[in-house]
């Protein structure tokens, strides 16, 4: 039996949506991959900066003691935390005004 014009039309129609959807799972784990390195990038920003500076330290104490979720403040359970040392103002650091 031959396909009729209005089932072509839908099998292009199926087979767009399936592409469309495809697109938008891409897109969607491309912006997931983004979010996560942005995350990996400033958490490791931070813990340098703790080591560093006893403000970002005490702050970072902060942050991991008030974690809302049991698993997540278990993840740092073992964890040493950096003493931040205040370190003197130089010309160089990018928080300080020249």
């Amino acid at each position: 039996m031959a396909e009729t014009e209005l089932e072509r039309a839908e099998k292009r129609y199926a087979q767009a949506k399936a592409r469309l959807q495809a697109l938008k799972n891409r897109e969607s784990t491309r912006q997931r991959k983004l979010d996560t390195r942005r995350k990996v990038i400033l958490g490791g920003a931070l813990l340098d900066l703790a080591e560093r500076d006893s403000g970002a330290a005490a702050m970072l104490d902060r942050l991991i003691r008030n974690l809302p979720r049991e698993q997540d403040r278990k993840a740092f359970a073992d964890w040493v935390q950096p003493t931040g040392s205040p370190s003197p103002p130089s010309s160089s650091d990018p928080e300080k005004p020249s």
